[in-house]
């Protein structure tokens, strides 16, 4: 369904796109707008030939470098929303997965990378300009290991993906982000627009715009084990250290599993953990100054307004590494639940 929207007294259409590459060069000329100014966009078709990765060529590369110490990696697919599922969108994303699932596909899309920078002035300067005198190759090496995953942009609701995504847990719903891109002009200027991204890139990991249906909460319950299949066994023993922790302390309380995280509830959501192959995110709602009086050992992250938003209430991410202060972070949880 075509949408409109107003803005000082001007009507903007809905776009209609009927070329894939149009969708494409659109992300392409706004990835600061649309990924944030320390995002680095990499149009893969322009920088990759057809034999580099067996014919495979993504869209675009990205790298989310607004957390230094935390970057996150994307293969990018951009998508209209009329191909058809089956014959065309899943098996063109699903050929993405061999680069993360295959050690030597891993390897190969490590080594373009760095040849992409290594040839870009543009590109590199754009990279140090965040990373500084950190070694390239290392930097992305270190970032594609820790962090794996496929952007689907689409330019519409899709109803087979919510299914998908919830069916094969392990791929799609391990690995795909989608975010509905759209663009509307002015019927008074047609170059004067305005794009939408649902959800807000900076909500990308947190926010599930597919599994809102009520059709599909049956497909909702993702398992404590769908978390922490993948990690290593010191994450997962700092896990179930917090865990039995907590339940030791605070009577009546619940681990809810979602897809991006699992939550912590009694009553009310008063902690979110996210699971890293090198920590555990935990999101705790309370004042982020609050948060710094009481964890001194751990990083305490400032999350954006509209991340804030969407856990319902202020809140900081405390990156637990280790157990060696656990301590700290468990008084806080115990603190705040009360």
């Amino acid at each position: 369904m075509n949408t409109v929207v107003y803005r000082n007294g001007n009507r903007y259409s809905e776009k209609q796109f009927n070329k894939e590459e149009d969708l494409e060069n659109l992300v392409t000329a706004n990835s600061k707008t649309l990924f944030g100014q320390y995002s680095v966009y990499i149009d893969a078709k322009k920088k990759i030939t057809n034999k580099a990765f067996g014919g495979v060529i993504p869209d675009g590369f990205l790298l989310d470098l607004s957390d230094i110490s935390n970057p996150e990696f994307y293969i990018v697919e951009v998508e209209l929303a009329k191909h058809d599922f089956f014959g065309h969108i899943f098996p063109q994303v699903t050929k993405y997965f061999a680069f993360f699932n295959n050690a030597e596909s891993k390897g190969k899309l490590i080594e373009k990378l760095y040849n992409i920078f290594e040839n870009d002035e543009k590109l590199t300067a754009d990279l140090k300009g965040r990373i500084g005198k950190k070694e390239i190759f290392k930097y992305l090496k270190d970032t594609i290991e820790n962090s794996q995953n496929i952007l689907l942009l689409i330019d519409d609701d899709k109803k087979e993906l919510p299914e998908i995504i919830s069916t094969y847990t392990d791929t799609w719903g391990k690995l795909i982000k989608v975010a509905l891109l759209k663009q509307y002009y002015s019927n008074q200027d047609k170059k004067d627009t305005i794009l939408t991204l649902t959800p807000d890139f900076e909500n990308i990991e947190d926010e599930d715009i597919l599994i809102k249906d009520k059709d599909f909460e049956s497909y909702t319950n993702y398992s404590e084990e769908y978390h922490l299949e993948d990690l290593p066994e010191n994450i997962k023993h700092l896990y179930n250290e917090l865990k039995q922790t907590l339940l030791n302390n605070i009577s009546e309380l619940n681990f809810n599993s979602q897809r991006y995280y699992i939550s912590l509830r009694k009553k009310r959501n008063f902690a979110f953990l996210k699971f890293r192959k090198k920590k555990i995110a935990v999101v705790a709602m309370m004042e982020e100054s609050k948060i710094k009086e009481r964890v001194k050992n751990y990083n305490v992250v400032t999350l954006a307004p509209s991340v804030q938003k969407f856990y319902n209430g202020e809140c900081a991410k405390i990156d637990l590494t280790d157990d060696e202060h656990l301590d700290e972070v468990l008084k806080l949880l115990i603190e705040i639940q009360r």
